[in-house]
């Protein structure tokens, strides 16, 4: 009946995922994972479902200027996929997320920045996925059963994730993680970028994370 039918995607929603090297990521793993037991130790005790979150000044801290110079190279690469033009642009909040069993992250967004990413540090399985929500909130108005989930109906997206991996997205994008249903701590590293002009006054983040250490090897670059 149809001399052709074609599914043309307008106005997508793009996940940039990657991966790093073995060789680069499992020492920069062990480090890492080091480094936040010292700067956040002896960790407070929490209730169940809560986790641990530092404040977001990792990035000034100069036994993480490895990681910042990958999430730099990274997000440099994504902004000239996008052909952005800009003036330039830097980290305006990075911390941790140590999350024991049973923890989880509510559906949010990072307001005031451009572009936001998680590095997975220590990745367990039943701890291995980020689930993104979809971000036109009109689309339910109108909501049928549907034989099967897939990329044209899906309210939701959950993508695995692994130790050493890279997975950045527009800020404006919705996501939360699902609990920790692994035995074993799930340990990650978030960031934001925006670009200079802009980080400079409103970019920061709003909220205060668990303060760190800042004696030895704490001490900011």
């Amino acid at each position: 009946m149809f001399k052709n039918a074609v599914v043309n995607p307008i106005f997508p929603t793009n996940l940039w995922i990657f991966d790093l090297e073995p060789e680069i990521a499992e020492p920069l793993n062990r480090r890492l994972s080091q480094d936040l037991d010292e700067l956040t130790g002896p960790r407070p005790a929490l209730a169940p479902g809560k986790k641990w979150q530092t404040e977001h000044t990792l990035h000034e801290l100069k036994q993480f200027s490895e990681l910042v110079g990958i999430f730099l190279e990274s997000c440099d690469q994504v902004l000239d996929a996008m052909e952005v033009e800009h003036d330039g642009f830097r980290i305006t909040g990075c911390w941790g997320n140590i999350n024991p069993t049973g923890s989880f992250h509510i559906p949010h967004h990072h307001p005031n920045n451009f572009l936001s990413g998680v590095y997975y540090v220590q990745v367990n399985e039943g701890a291995e996925s980020i689930t993104f929500h979809e971000p036109r909130p009109q689309t339910d108005m109108i909501s049928p059963r549907v034989r099967k989930a897939n990329q044209y109906n899906a309210l939701e997206h959950s993508i695995r994730v692994k130790s050493g991996q890279l997975v950045i997205f527009p800020s404006w994008l919705v996501h939360s993680v699902m609990a920790n249903a692994s035995d074993q701590i799930r340990i990650s590293i978030s960031f934001n970028i925006m670009f200079t002009s802009f980080a400079e006054t409103i970019a920061k983040p709003k909220w205060q994370g668990m303060p760190i250490r800042r004696d030895g090897k704490g001490e900011g670059a």
